[in-house]
């Protein structure tokens, strides 16, 4: 065990997971696992908590993977009663569960706009609800992470209401840092930008998909080049390192923070690197891409 495992403490720790068969989740509960700590999860996708669940008990992991969708109150509930059967306390709670699908607020319906809320930001104050009476018998201070997302900090267009949802999910959880500071529960935040996920290609709608299809992936290479400040997105172990080390002893004193893991992109707030000899880094095409598109 290196020194930075011994620092962040997180051997022997548990922690509920909601969101963990796939994708991002996965990584999460992967990391997790191999940092000591037992896990709770819930997901909708049977197969992928069956794999998630193989994994970390080859890890030699306790863990609990149960069928329940995050999003309706009472299976969520179900979930967090075979929860504190299966551990008397938890030291970790990490909301991976959220998405949408790109479209224009006016083509959305009523239910589509609910369902994205819920699905971004109502749940997750239920499950938070659930999970404090647990962290608070952890006896050694405990952590909540809840992904948020860039969109929440900027204005999104096609995703209006994600944003707004996401951006909730982000101020819901600094009054919550304030509020349960003093039961030695911390709350912070990860916000990132695109991820290669199945989640994320399943919120471009078509024609635009169809358009993306047969793209090579070299020029995805060079669109990030263009659109990240470190060149490429971040990978969902990136994230899932992101939850380690805010879950760890290591931020034992980070409460109330939004920790962008998105290659920069926060920070340049629309600066890019244009092509074509342009040489410059800004919102607006230089001369030389402006000649390439129309000339």
């Amino acid at each position: 065990m290196g020194i930075l495992d011994c620092r962040g403490a997180l051997e022997g720790r548990r922690a509920v997971l909601i969101g963990g068969a796939a994708g991002i989740g996965r990584a999460v509960a992967l990391a997790l696992g191999e940092a000591g700590v037992d896990i709770a999860l819930c997901d909708i996708d049977d197969e992928g908590i069956a794999d998630t669940s193989a994994q970390l008990r080859a890890l030699g992991r306790r863990v609990l993977g149960m069928h329940a969708d995050a999003t309706q109150p009472d299976q969520l509930a179900q979930f967090y009663e075979a929860t504190a059967g299966f551990f008397d306390a938890i030291d970790l709670l990490v909301n991976v569960v959220g998405g949408t699908r790109m479209q224009p607020f006016m083509e959305r319906t009523q239910r589509d706009c609910a369902d994205d809320i819920q699905r971004n930001f109502g749940y997750l104050i239920e499950s938070m609800r659930h999970a404090v009476p647990l962290l608070q018998r952890s006896g050694r201070g405990s952590s909540i992470v809840n992904f948020t997302t860039i969109e929440a900090h900027r204005g999104a267009g096609g995703f209006a209401v994600y944003a707004g949802a996401k951006a909730a999910t982000t101020n819901f959880s600094k009054a919550m840092a304030w509020e349960l500071g003093p039961l030695g529960i911390r709350v912070n935040l990860i916000a990132p930008d695109t991820t290669p996920s199945a989640g994320n290609a399943a919120a471009i709608p078509e024609p635009w998909r169809s358009l993306n299809a047969d793209v090579p992936h070299e020029w995805w290479a060079k669109a990030f080049q263009m659109y990240v400040p470190l060149q490429a997105p971040p990978s969902a172990d990136d994230l899932a390192n992101a939850v380690l080390f805010l879950a760890s002893d290591l931020a034992k004193s980070i409460t109330g923070q939004v920790l962008h893991v998105d290659g920069g992109a926060a920070a340049a707030l629309g600066m890019l690197r244009w092509p074509y000899d342009d040489g410059a880094t800004l919102p607006v095409p230089m001369g030389g891409t402006l000649r390439k598109l129309f000339g």
